[in-house]
């Protein structure tokens, strides 16, 4: 039997703590579909479809995972997907606090719905893309926080800062 998960997150930007927990799951699972999303409530760096070639290129070289977007609710999209499970990437006993509540609310929507946790490497632990965002205002050299790839775009993109 093949197991689908979805992974998903706004992902702007894509982190290595991101990228830990994809790692992890694609390894885990014989397919992983990275769900990419808007969140209104931010201002992103970077448009969805932005985020969605950054991040398929970042992961090319996992065979096993594929990067969609959608917009709506989680469940709606598990559901289309047929997935087994949802991965969500825990930093934190805040990440599980909130994990765990969200778990509960979409298994009200979906009962068949299901969480897998993984824990991010203690290396990425204090890595949000909330404080990626807030680098780039200032120039941050972000090397230990995000990919190459994430890093040469976010310099391109808000050369201003980078001078």
């Amino acid at each position: 039997m093949s197991t689908l998960a979805v992974f998903p997150g706004s992902f702007d930007p894509l982190t290595l703590g991101h990228m830990n927990i994809i790692e992890k799951a694609s390894r885990l699972f014989d397919r992983l579909i990275i769900g990419v999303l808007p969140n209104n409530t931010k201002t992103p760096l970077f448009s969805v479809d932005e985020r969605v070639k950054m991040i398929t290129e970042v992961v090319q070289e996992l065979g096993n995972v594929e990067v969609k977007s959608f917009d709506g609710l989680l469940v709606d999209f598990v559901k289309k997907e047929q997935a087994d499970c949802v991965v969500r990437g825990i930093r934190n006993m805040t990440d599980f606090d909130y994990e765990v509540r969200m778990n509960a609310v979409n298994r009200m929507m979906l009962p068949a719905y299901e969480s897998v946790f993984l824990v991010t490497d203690s290396r990425y632990s204090c890595i949000s893309s909330t404080d990626v965002r807030s680098g780039v205002h200032y120039g941050v050299d972000l090397t230990d926080f995000v990919p190459d790839i994430v890093y040469r775009l976010i310099r391109e993109k808000y050369k201003e800062n980078y001078q």
